[in-house]
């Protein structure tokens, strides 16, 4: 099964409140993206944003333009409905992260729980490319991803776990730490998950 398809099956058959990453209050990305952002709010995208509530707080927050990504057209559609009237304030925008050529600028690209699906290492680097063209010098890069000592796996698949020495590694030096912290999240069935999250500027 490839990525699209394994993805759309999950949406297909769970509900958004079944899958392990579900948040009914996603602060903690949130909070990073506004302190990000600060007093500007321009715009900015969700990358693997499925059916999360983040979109959500981010137009109740008052960007001036919101971008949604995911693999999965089931997700995209499943917000839309949510969201209802609401959904033509957003950009959807339905691509495997590592095929998509250009997806605009942003002044903000959150990721929660995308990059740790890249074990492959030619993927993770079409991604921070992409990234590189898409976030203006001065832009912000906030990652959430399982952290050491997290789990192995997610939804079946393997993951690559992450501290901020790794990612800062990965990322290269186009881009400047601002903050890092572990969060744990607890999943829909009482289980608890690290996560690495990171705040990084576009230096060059």
């Amino acid at each position: 099964m490839d990525k699209t398809a394994h993805w759309e099956n999950v949406y297909q058959t769970k509900s958004s409140t079944e899958v392990s990453w579900y948040e009914p209050d996603p602060k903690q990305s949130l909070d990073l993206i506004l302190e990000a952002a600060g007093e500007k709010r321009g715009r900015v995208i969700d990358v693997g944003g499925g059916q999360s509530f983040l979109v959500d707080r981010l137009l109740d927050s008052g960007f001036k333009q919101v971008a949604v990504l995911d693999i999965s057209n089931a997700a995209i559609e499943a917000t839309k409905a949510r969201l209802g009237e609401r959904a033509s304030r957003v950009e959807w925008m339905v691509a495997d992260i590592t095929q998509a050529e250009s997806l605009g600028e942003f002044d903000v690209w959150h990721d929660r729980a995308v990059f740790h699906f890249l074990t492959d290492q030619v993927d993770r680097k079409r991604y921070i490319e992409l990234l590189k063209r898409s976030l203006p010098i001065g832009g912000h890069f906030i990652v959430g991803t399982f952290a050491k000592g997290g789990p192995e796996k997610c939804s079946g698949l393997q993951i690559r776990q992450y501290d901020a020495a790794t990612m800062h590694a990965e990322l290269g030096a186009s881009f400047e730490p601002v903050e890092s912290s572990e969060y744990l999240h607890t999943t829909p069935t009482g289980k608890s998950q690290l996560f690495f999250f990171g705040v990084y500027q576009r230096e060059n």
